[in-house]
């Protein structure tokens, strides 16, 4: 089948380059360029680099935020960044670890390398880096592993939430990792399995992967057939994302109502200024799966934060987008983090 890709989109991924990496067991504190980013309510804190977390068989850097003086089991929040990105300018516009501080909760970034994909996209598409304890969805697991040792960490309250690429591969650790995982958020990103290369990733970026419902679930049931349970699933995605279309989040509700053996539904729809929810709920009334539709919103994290009419101060920045809800704000409280 023959298809033209825009270029916008074509620069957005490119074939990986599997490089060495010397490892060592110590930890560093990423420094904070002086320079003016987006406003925000709450000032976010230092990341710290973790050197030597494991094998790292997808060759990507870890960096952490743990609140000072946290006691007892805490929550952990992996965030997955998305391209063009890396971990301290996201966390800057997104606040994820000034809210860490105020709710007592640790923070763990994935950060891609440039070795890896020079326009910084974790490689969602390739099936040899999203395999079951390989490849880049190998290391993060493994950061998550050692911030369990490292830390007092509540296992049982593990969360995910990635945008863009970062959330297409969120998709693969929710599906991979079913038990791992109490809930996670996708945030303008794409179902699991939805490509097997760079090309077929473009072309479903831009238009969406037609398939049945009951074969996105078989992908999930396929890397998981063991699974017992599944997280809660929220996918946030703005109704004029000219990157990766919402047919995308269209597919993501598919594929997770088909692994649960849940009818295709509606769902219950709420209304909120600049949006709609769509909600899902199990047997015991328990939301299972949300779809946030922004509208006249396109593609990257929303953030009620972010200036408005201001121009960003990199392409970190311009993926993080000024809106009548936050995202991070919310997920904190409908994880029960607050």
């Amino acid at each position: 089948m023959n298809f033209k890709v825009p270029s916008r989109l074509r620069r957005l991924l490119i074939d990986s380059v599997d490089l060495p990496q010397l490892k060592f067991p110590v930890t560093r504190p990423r420094s904070q360029p002086a320079r003016q980013r987006v406003s925000t309510q709450l000032v976010p804190q230092q990341l710290t680099e973790i050197l030597w977390f494991g094998r790292n068989p997808g060759d990507l850097r870890m960096l952490e935020y743990v609140p000072p003086g946290a006691e007892g089991p805490m929550p952990l929040v992996v965030v997955l960044h998305g391209c063009h990105q890396n971990a301290e300018d996201f966390d800057r516009a997104s606040g994820w670890t000034a809210l860490a501080r105020r709710h007592g909760f640790a923070v763990l970034y994935a950060e891609q390398k440039a070795s890896n994909n020079p326009n910084l996209c974790f490689n969602w598409f390739r099936p040899s880096l999203v395999t079951r304890d390989r490849g880049e969805l190998g290391s993060i697991r493994e950061m998550i592993d050692f911030s369990r040792k490292l830390h007092e960490i509540d296992d049982k309250r593990i969360f995910v939430m990635g945008l863009s690429a970062g959330g297409a591969m969120a998709s693969a650790l929710l599906a991979t990792y079913p038990d791992l995982f109490a809930a996670g958020a996708i945030v303008g990103g794409l179902p699991f399995g939805a490509a097997r290369d760079a090309m077929s990733a473009l072309d479903v970026m831009s238009r969406g992967a037609a398939r049945p419902a009951e074969k996105w679930g078989e992908l999930i049931r396929e890397v998981s057939p063991d699974a017992t349970r599944f997280p809660a699933v929220s996918i946030w995605h703005g109704a004029d994302d000219n990157v990766v279309s919402y047919a995308n989040a269209e597919a993501s509700v598919a594929q997770w109502l088909a692994v649960r053996g849940r009818p295709q539904t509606k769902g219950r729809l709420r209304l909120f200024e600049g949006g709609e929810r769509r909600e899902w709920r199990d047997d015991y009334g328990d939301k299972v799966l949300e779809l946030v539709t922004l509208t006249d919103f396109g593609h990257g994290l929303p953030v009620r934060s972010a200036v408005e009419g201001r121009e960003p101060a990199n392409d970190s920045e311009r993926f993080i987008l000024p809106a009548t809800i936050s995202a991070p704000e919310q997920l904190v409280q409908s994880w029960g983090l607050a």
